[in-house]
């Protein structure tokens, strides 16, 4: 088995190697492409390979979270392929990944594990913290669309200025539950990660508009037959009125015209009004991750 720094060309391999691994989450190669190759310098991330024979089995990044304003957080995720498990090739991953986000001045590391990689982290020093729920559904069966509230117009997010998007991601993402809070996101870093992402389908995302102001949003990124929720949020002076749970019918219904036949979305424990939205509009749990901590 051999590490290597990731290269572009390893995306389709690293994209293969995490659907093996992660059937319910959407990685697609041109999103990997993205990690490897728009690296934010201010996050310092290292991105690796492993490779036996060769072939691509595992892939391990690390590196600070910048969205956040506590300093000297840091953010892990490695996987390795189910047929190359228990040969070491995960503990060279994070050994490395260890040495590298200590070197850069990481003070605490985020990681999230399925149930058969928990032992894994916690065998070295990770703590569980909280829960991480994975749903997925077919979105050419779903419910009726609910009424769309006078005063709000619905529009895909390609006809919405990314400026008002981030406002609104922004301001929704300080309510998200988490272990650092989500209040130091650049626009700059937001216009090339998020929106500007080859995994972003802007004609399948949906915004719901009061006037000039977006009032709530789903984000949907996609490969091939596949699509992933990146993020629905609704910002505090319009909750209450049902928009997460309209843009989000309104968006998987224009996903199963273009095509797509599983959508998946991953909710946080403590994310009650997500989860809800979700089971009525027919999402079945696939998976559940816990999240884990580790001071280094």
């Amino acid at each position: 088995m051999d590490l290597r720094t990731a290269v572009p060309e390893d995306a389709e391999a690293v994209s293969a190697v995490r659907r093996a691994t992660y059937p319910y989450a959407v990685t697609s190669p041109a999103t990997v492409r993205q990690w490897i190759s728009s690296q934010s310098p201010t996050k310092q991330a290292l991105r690796l390979v492993a490779e036996v024979d060769g072939s691509i089995v595992g892939w391990g990044s690390a590196g600070f979270n910048t969205w956040t304003s506590e300093p000297g957080q840091g953010n892990l995720s490695i996987c390795v392929h189910p047929e190359h498990r228990r040969q070491g090739i995960g503990s060279a991953l994070i050994d490395r990944l260890h040495e590298h986000l200590t070197g850069i001045g990481v003070v605490r590391v985020r990681a999230f594990a399925d149930p058969v990689g928990v032992g894994f982290a916690r065998k070295r020093g990770y703590d569980g913290t909280r829960q991480m729920h994975y749903s997925g559904i077919d979105p050419r069966v779903l419910p009726d669309q609910p009424p769309t509230p006078e005063g709000i117009r619905l529009a895909a997010m390609d006809a919405v200025d990314p400026r008002q998007a981030y406002t609104a991601d922004t301001i929704a993402s300080l309510d998200e539950p988490g272990d650092s809070p989500l209040d130091s996101i650049d626009y700059d870093e937001w216009l090339k990660e998020v929106w500007d992402s080859p995994a972003l389908d802007k004609s399948l995302s949906v915004a719901a508009l009061a006037g000039d102001e977006v009032a709530a949003f789903t984000a949907v990124e996609t490969d091939g037959d596949r699509a992933w929720s990146g993020m629905t949020g609704t910002i505090p002076g319009y909750r209450g009125q049902g928009l997460a749970k309209l843009v989000k019918s309104v968006a998987l219904r224009r996903c199963a015209a273009a095509g797509i036949t599983g959508a998946f979305t991953s909710n946080d424990d403590e994310n009650g009004p997500m989860l809800a939205i979700n089971n009525w509009l027919g999402y079945r749990r696939v998976q559940t991750e816990t999240g884990l901590l580790r001071t280094l």
